[in-house]
């Protein structure tokens, strides 16, 4: 991808991330959109249920055995044992292994940090100290064993390092800012499809959650992909997610209640407010900590949310139920402009959204149900993402495993004449597979998504 392409990715990215979208009358409406389809991939992909496993290049271990890191081809595998050890020293563990897995971590980790950093500043001279306020305030409102682990993370990694510098190390307020980057800078662009036992052959929900991040100049987050096993008895847990990172972004817990993150725009000229405010993301780790259903955890959510610092959107499933928390702050619920709802299949959606699939649920950057906060009507990424979502279901009909990974296989991805599902800045793709349990992902690595995934099995969400 040459840089002109990159550069617009990005300001696309950049805005389909921040756009502001408030009440219209106009009707959402796919009529007259360009190319709404797909410039489709040339080769049919030929895919079957099962995904390989991966061969193992390396293994390290902490000294007390709190953490252990295994180097697979595409993505690090790790464990994290809190069964035996506290949260504080299962931080220390992993920040010690990630050092003697990945010598030149902090050499990758922390320009894409400040990249992150400088997009939420918008080119403007970046206040570190006003960025220190909202990063300590935010980490005070975690809960206590989650605070403890990220800061005896970031006491270990930074080894004495203080203050915000560029200098190819991690200090102890970068390493604290890394955990934070969804609830304190902003992620960008996902989806989200679940599919109800009615329409699978096996019976069973299938559910697929569609990560869009900057992947960093360098593409720096693709040579970091990790699968974190969160070892805790029966409060047990798998994240996919980045090396290091503790919060939660796309993650099943040992029950099956699988939960993704997925950004919505705010309303117009709404100032971000952070005191007061919880960090969603680790409202998440506890929901899936705490929760055996997808049901209690998406009411415990969607009754936390307007102290979240941002609107967004969360698919909250199991193998019985598919939700999505459609979660406003309460600024946004205080002007009027939308309501927290817990939407599923039988929810009204907004005038002008048609969605033909009885029991399958999709999500995408915006509210959806009627009378809510409207980001469709003008926005063509989405409207045009949504008709594409609802074709190519009603195309497919009943879903096996190998459908679901063919839905992210319809499109060339390293191109822009029209707006992609499966798009450059694919960073992964989840699929749940409930008939069995298993967890199949296909990892971006380098600077663009592969047009044809290729999926590998990453574990089980029963094991413990």
């Amino acid at each position: 991808m040459n840089k002109f392409k990159k550069n617009m990715s990005l300001l696309c990215a950049g805005v389909m991330m921040i756009s502001l979208c408030g009440c219209s009358s106009q009707a959402v409406s796919s009529t007259g959109l360009v190319k709404v389809g797909s410039l489709n991939v040339e080769t049919v992909p030929e895919y079957n249920d099962e995904s390989p496993t991966e061969t193992m290049m390396g293994s390290w271990s902490s000294e007390d055995g709190l953490c252990t890191i295994v180097k697979f081809p595409t993505y690090y595998d790790v464990t994290l044992d809190y069964e035996n050890g506290s949260p504080a020293e299962v931080g220390v563990a992993y920040a010690e292994t990630i050092l003697k897995a990945v010598p030149d971590y902090e050499e990758l980790f922390e320009p894409y940090l400040y990249e992150n950093i400088s997009c939420l500043f918008d080119g403007r001279e970046i206040n570190y100290e006003a960025l220190e306020r909202r990063i300590t305030t935010l980490e005070a409102s975690i809960r206590d064993e989650y605070k403890e682990e990220i800061e005896s993370f970031a006491r270990t990694i930074s080894a004495g390092e203080e203050g915000y510098s560029e200098n190819g190390k991690l200090s102890y307020i970068e390493a604290i800012t890394m955990h934070l980057i969804p609830d304190a800078l902003r992620p960008t662009a996902c989806s989200a499809l679940s599919v109800g036992g009615s329409h699978t052959e096996s019976g069973h929900r299938i559910s697929l959650r569609n990560l869009e991040w900057f992947l960093g100049s360098a593409a720096q987050m693709t040579m970091i992909h990790s699968v974190a096993h969160m070892k805790k008895g029966d409060r047990s847990l798998t994240s996919i997610s980045m090396l290091g990172v503790l919060d939660m972004i796309t993650s099943v817990n040992d029950d099956g209640v699988m939960i993704g993150i997925l950004d919505v725009g705010t309303v117009n000229h709404m100032e971000f407010v952070y005191e007061g405010k919880k960090c969603y993301t680790f409202e998440i780790r506890y929901a899936l900590e705490e929760f055996d259903n997808a049901r209690d955890a998406a009411e415990f959510l969607s009754g936390e949310c307007q102290d979240f610092t941002w609107c967004n959107n969360l698919l909250v499933s199991d193998d019985k139920d598919a939700f999505c928390c459609e979660n406003p702050t309460r600024e946004v619920v205080e002007a009027g402009r939308a309501i927290p709802v817990i939407r599923d299949v039988n929810t009204p959606l907004m005038e002008g959204l048609v969605w033909d699939t009885p029991d399958v649920l999709c999500i995408l950057n915006s509210f959806a149900t009627v009378g809510s906060q409207d980001g469709f009507t003008g926005n063509l990424g989405e409207t045009n993402r949504f008709v594409k979502y609802n074709n190519w279901v009603k195309e497919v009909g009943i879903f096996s495993v190998a459908d679901m990974k063919g839905i992210m296989a319809r499109e060339v991805v390293d191109q822009y004449e029209v707006v992609n599902v499966h798009s450059s800045g694919t960073v992964h793709t989840v699929i749940v597979d409930y008939a069995t349990g298993d967890i199949h992902v296909a990892f971006t690595y380098g600077k663009c998504a592969d047009d044809i995934p290729e999926y590998i099995l990453v574990g089980n969400y029963g094991d413990k």
